[in-house]
Formats: C-alpha cells, sequence, structure tokens
C-alpha cells in the first residue's frame, strides 16, 4: 500500500495575510499619492480610488517574491525614516550626475573614458540589491549591466576615474548603500 502524501501549499498559500495586506496598504498609499483623487472643489473621485484599491489587491495576491526578505522590517519606523532621507541623498545623486553629464556632452574635446567597473556590495538581502542596482541604473552616467549571485555588481561608467575595485565602488555605490543597509537589511 502507497503512503498518503500531502499535496504541498503553494507559495500563494505559503505567503501570510499580514504580509499581503501589509503590501496591499503599501501597494494603494503609493497608487493615493501617484493619483490623488481630490479635484480642486473638494470632490473626492471614487473611481480613482476604486481602480486604486483593485490594483493594490491584484499586486497583493500575485506579487510572491517581493519583499520576502525581512518583509517587517518595512514596518520598522527608523527604515521609514531611512527611506525618507534616501530620497533626498538619491535625488541630490540623480542631480550631480545630471550636471555632470551635461558637461561632459556639452565640452568640446567630450572628456569621457567609459568602461565596466566591477564592484562588491556588503548588502546581503535581494531586495537591497535591487534597490541598489536600480539606483545606479537611474542616475545619469552609470548603468548597472549585471549583478551576480555573489553580490558583485558590473556597472557600466561614463567616466572611470579608477580601475580598483574598491574605489571604484566608493565612487559608485557606497553613496546608496549606506542607507539601502539600514532600510532593507
Amino acid at each position: 500500500m502507497k503512503p498518503r502524501t500531502l499535496k504541498q501549499p503553494t507559495s500563494f498559500e505559503r505567503k501570510p495575510w499580514s504580509e499581503r495586506a501589509s503590501l496591499f496598504v503599501i501597494v494603494f498609499v503609493f497608487w493615493l499619492m501617484l493619483t490623488w483623487p481630490v479635484v480642486r472643489d473638494g470632490q473626492v473621485l471614487w473611481g480613482e480610488i476604486a481602480v486604486g484599491a483593485v490594483c493594490a489587491a491584484v499586486v497583493a495576491l500575485v506579487m510572491r517574491a517581493m519583499f520576502r526578505q525581512n518583509f517587517i522590517r518595512l514596518l520598522n519606523p527608523r527604515a521609514w525614516f531611512w527611506a525618507f532621507i534616501y530620497f533626498f541623498v538619491f535625488a541630490w545623486e540623480v542631480f550631480k550626475g545630471g550636471v555632470d553629464v551635461v558637461y561632459r556632452v556639452l565640452h568640446p574635446s567630450m572628456p569621457i573614458h567609459p568602461g565596466i567597473v566591477r564592484v562588491r556590495s556588503e548588502l546581503n538581502s535581494d531586495t537591497g540589491q535591487i534597490v541598489l542596482a536600480n539606483s545606479i541604473t537611474l542616475t545619469p552616467g552609470t548603468l548597472t549591466v549585471e549583478v551576480a549571485p555573489n553580490g558583485v555588481f558590473y556597472v557600466h561608467w561614463l567616466n572611470v576615474l579608477s580601475q580598483d575595485d574598491e574605489e571604484a565602488a566608493e565612487h559608485v555605490l557606497r553613496r546608496f548603500e549606506w542607507f539601502i543597509k539600514r532600510i532593507f537589511e
């Protein structure tokens, strides 16, 4: 007689509903901030709110791997504080990168030294590494080409200042890494 095997729970069944509810709230609040469903005369656009709730519910039900590591960390007020500070740091770095790229493009001799550098990150979580890779890519003058599983980033840099891995890491990713570590790890 064959032993009875139990059906393995799917990832949908394994994901705690508290994580899904928290993800719903985060996505819904983000939706409300993007659309701002109130017109000038104070009238609330209930259709916009309903569409946002449906979209947030779909995202919360479908996204299985998002924020899977240290999800409870996102509910920590310190993480929100550092995320708020990081927004301004990131905006400043994007501004500086934009000015630098404009200078290099408009300069008559076009002083660029493009290349791909290898830098190692100290971040351990997948979410932190993804946010770091996106931050590098969104900063003008740099583009994340690959993120290896061991935390090594390959970054295309418009003006390579150093071929040394540690010195390049100081220029490319350490400005973001400190904040991201406090938010996601």
